[in-house]
């Protein structure tokens, strides 16, 4: 009997730090093959419609049910203004960079542990700018940039199916120009990581501009 109450608390106990790891904002929980080939959207874009706005998004390839919650995401409103006069992306990138190495935490948006939308959260608010620390609520914010080729240093980025979520934008990152973006990953904390990667290339959606 004492086995059996040992057993079941130790499969309670792996079970309880499973879904701890599935929460993290940076989880590779779809690997690339996880979208169905007959649901997808072609390798030249997507096109994105909603009442009021219409967005192409090149090199994006998403499922049909992807597709409808990026057009019920723009529908609850987008490119809300919250940039600050006198904010430079200089200024922006230094304060991220001073967050290098802080440690991946769920919900953190401190030097001790942060997100990845906790770091967005965090810089902008030093900076004198107040955005959600939420990723999708964040991509709400600023200009939105259809075409990766346009992002200037300072831009946010943004990515989905990096996790197992109701949300359809998981992801959020800061740019920083030559083809980089500075984040928080699960496992190396705030680093600094190349679009170009194929993992991140995949799931990357738009940026968003909020510095005026």
């Amino acid at each position: 009997m004492r086995r059996v109450r040992i057993r079941e608390l130790s499969l309670l106990i792996l079970a309880a730090a499973t879904l701890l790891m599935t929460a993290s904002c940076s989880r590779r929980a779809h690997p690339s093959s996880s979208v169905n080939s007959g649901t997808r959207s072609g390798n030249t874009g997507i096109l994105l419609e909603a009442p009021g706005v219409t967005l192409r998004l090149s090199g994006v390839t998403v499922s049909s049910s992807e597709k409808k919650r990026l057009e019920e995401f723009m529908a609850a409103g987008i490119e809300n203004p919250a940039g600050k006069p006198g904010v430079t992306p200089e200024a922006i990138i230094a304060t991220a960079r001073g967050y290098l190495g802080v440690p991946h935490c769920m919900g953190g948006t401190t030097a001790k542990c942060m997100d990845c939308s906790g770091l967005v959260f965090r810089v902008f608010a030093a900076n004198g700018i107040v955005l959600p620390h939420s990723s999708e609520e964040q991509a709400r914010f600023g200009r939105i940039i259809q075409d990766r080729t346009s992002l200037m240093p300072g831009d946010l980025v943004f990515f989905f199916r990096t996790y197992t979520t109701s949300r359809v934008i998981t992801h959020s990152g800061i740019w920083l120009g030559d083809g980089s973006f500075i984040h928080t990953s699960s496992s190396q904390g705030v680093t600094v990581t190349k679009l170009d990667e194929p993992y991140w290339k995949e799931r990357y959606l738009f940026g968003t501009r909020i510095l005026q």
